[in-house]
């Protein structure tokens, strides 16, 4: 940031506006993830993974918009006794719990009476948002619950950062996710020198600060430098470029695995794969900020990708108990049902594209339903609870 930029002493209420655009960035990052977790067999592309890189996004979107509204919250409460702490932590943990636990609970409830094995062996790590933590320590993973990690990580930063940013003078927000950045990138490092297993590395909190800290950078500069943030988001070419770097790691990465001993989980994937798509979420998400035009805006704006990214949080929490390549058995009953249509329409299984679009169906019709019929009454509940 220029040191000699003007600082705006009270952010403006409209930067906690909803930003449209924002919510057709969800949806490319959970379409990310589930092509990923229902391709991977299937299709190959020399990129790394693309639900890595889905993850990462919403990692980036996740530290932008809560250190947005961290930051507003507090310069609204400045003036409250003890700041306002009180009152600030409240809000927030009460808006973030209406938003996040219902339907999460409530999945792991339904989970655990119909058996499903990890959720009924793993509950109390799974209750408490312990996930990552115990794929860390066991070295292993855990099935059909794979992906909560990164709902492990979101939670436990949420723990943290609250209190991070309501202490740490503003001026100093932009050194201190400078330094989330940097000692991610170096603790992966330090990581993958030890030989521990590649995916420590990967769930890990500490080790996913730098998606959070290029939030954090962008979530400042669009509060108290919006001159300079316009100057850095305005061009669509630094998200190309950023997207070129990612695809650039990924085919390093390629090259290296043919004569490293470690092979695919070479330095480039450990270390500085989630440092290049981090990147490009930050100038994705900057750019859909201010607004792309042209085809991007009809991308990010269309009714599917808008209804896509406003029911993304039910699409991601579902999607790895309808079909995971990774771990779901012959025997699942999403797999079973797709071999009785099939017996009746034979044709089906001339392509992949159709039990594809049968799990996409399955798992749009899942996250509908948990919308209208749970996520979207509760949330109106945050209403009584405004920043």
């Amino acid at each position: 940031m220029q040191p000699n930029a003007p600082v705006t002493t009270q952010p403006t209420r409209p930067a906690l506006n909803h930003l449209l655009q924002l919510d057709g960035v969800r949806f490319i990052a959970v379409a990310l993830v589930l092509f990923d977790h229902w391709t991977m067999e299937h299709i190959e592309l020399p990129v790394g993974a693309l639900g890595a890189l889905g993850v990462t996004i919403f990692f980036v979107l996740s530290g932008f918009l809560i250190t947005r509204i961290l930051l507003s919250s507090k310069d609204k409460l400045s003036n409250q006794p003890n700041g306002g702490l009180g009152k600030y932590l409240k809000t927030f943990y009460i808006r973030r719990t209406i938003r996040i636990f219902p339907v999460y609970y409530l999945t792991l409830i339904v989970l655990a009476l119909i058996h499903e094995p990890p959720v009924r062996e793993k509950f109390a790590w799974l209750a408490l948002y312990a996930t990552n933590i115990y794929i860390a320590l066991h070295h292993t993973w855990m099935g059909t619950v794979d992906h909560l990690w990164s709902l492990a990580v979101e939670e436990q930063v949420y723990l943290f950062l609250p209190l991070l940013l309501f202490f740490v003078p503003r001026r100093y927000v932009p050194i201190t996710a400078l330094c989330m950045i940097v000692g991610s990138v170096g603790l992966r490092y330090v990581l993958y020198r030890a030989y521990l297993p590649w995916f420590i590395g990967y769930v890990s909190t500490p080790t996913c600060l730098d998606s959070f800290g290029l939030g954090a950078i962008m979530a400042y500069g669009w509060l108290y430098r919006r001159d300079l943030f316009n100057k850095v988001f305005r061009s669509s070419v630094w998200v190309w470029l950023s997207l070129a770097g990612f695809i650039g790691v990924g085919l390093l990465n390629q090259w290296i695995s043919l004569d490293s001993p470690r092979g695919y989980h070479n330095i480039m994937s450990d270390v500085w794969e989630r440092l290049a798509a981090s990147l490009f979420g930050f100038f994705l998400i900057g750019r859909a900020v201010l607004g792309f035009g042209g085809v991007m805006k009809w991308v990010l704006e269309n009714r599917v990708s808008q209804y896509m990214g406003r029911i993304s949080y039910g699409l991601y929490l579902y999607h790895n108990f309808v079909f995971n390549v990774y771990h779901t058995r012959p025997t699942h009953f999403t797999v079973r049902s797709w071999h009785r249509i099939t017996d009746i329409l034979p044709v089906l299984n001339s392509s992949y594209f159709f039990q594809f679009a049968y799990f996409v169906f399955l798992t749009v019709l899942l996250a509908t339903v948990s919308w209208y019929l749970i996520e979207k009454p509760i949330n109106s509940l945050k209403d009584k609870f405004s920043y």
